[in-house]
């Protein structure tokens, strides 16, 4: 069996099962695009996030993902079911209790709330051209009016709350974010576009106070990707 589709809370979930498990587990959780669906997931249609997978499953690991209700921004609900997920996964595998995170973009918001809530679960963590701050892309995405009213939308649905709460609560949140949970983190950013080298600039400020250095490679070097994460798991598991 190559993947297992299931649901919880009416939300489509997806396990990746290599030929040869070697025990591991990596919950992949995905950016705006990102979905699972009865029969299929973003990470499998897409090239680039098929040949990462690929790799993945070629060196043994088994990998997990879930629907977390679309553009779920880190809300609330979707940590609290990547929390279940994580606990259906391992009572229905043969895994070892300490998983790798692969998280992008958005999806880096929900991972980093699952390192806070689940610190002895998790393994390492790989951050791809991450969000971590709701603040400063709120604040970068106020210049192109469509979109900053097309996020709002998004954010009020995806934390259920009225606009006007949202934005106090967002624009209130620190300039730092706190990724020392005793967790290794390996932040990977692609330089595509005037955008990325934006959010690349961001890192800087958001991540100052911590122990590193993002790893930025151009876009025809995309093809390294699912090594320089395998090499980066693998460092962390000789620690069962």
């Amino acid at each position: 069996m190559e993947n297992r589709n299931f649901q919880m809370d009416a939300q489509w979930n997806i396990i990746h099962y290599p030929e040869k498990p070697t025990g591991f587990g990596i919950l992949i959780i995905g950016d705006e695009r990102h979905f699972v669906d009865e029969s299929k997931c973003f990470w499998t249609q897409n090239e680039g996030k098929l040949a990462i997978v690929s790799e993945l499953k070629e060196k043994g690991y088994t990998i997990f993902s879930s629907n977390l209700y679309g553009r779920n921004w880190g809300s609330k609900i979707a940590v609290e079911l990547a929390e279940r997920l994580y606990q259906h996964v391992i009572r229905s595998e043969i895994l070892n209790h300490k998983i790798h995170i692969l998280a992008e973009g958005m999806g880096a918001l929900a991972a980093v709330k699952l390192m806070e809530n689940m610190k002895g679960n998790i393994r390492s963590v790989v951050l791809l051209n991450p969000i971590l701050s709701l603040k400063h892309h709120l604040e970068q995405e106020k210049e192109h009016k469509f979109f900053y009213k097309k996020l709002l939308r998004e954010l009020v649905a995806a934390h259920q709350v009225d606009q006007k709460t949202l934005e106090n609560n967002i624009f209130a949140m620190e300039d730092f974010i706190n990724l020392k949970f005793g967790i290794p983190v390996k932040i990977i950013h692609v330089l595509s576009g005037g955008k990325s080298y934006n959010q690349s600039k961001l890192y800087q400020q958001i991540i100052a106070n911590l122990e590193i250095n993002p790893t930025f490679i151009l876009p025809e070097k995309k093809q390294q990707l699912g090594k320089i994460m395998v090499k980066f798991f693998n460092s962390h598991e000789a620690i069962l």
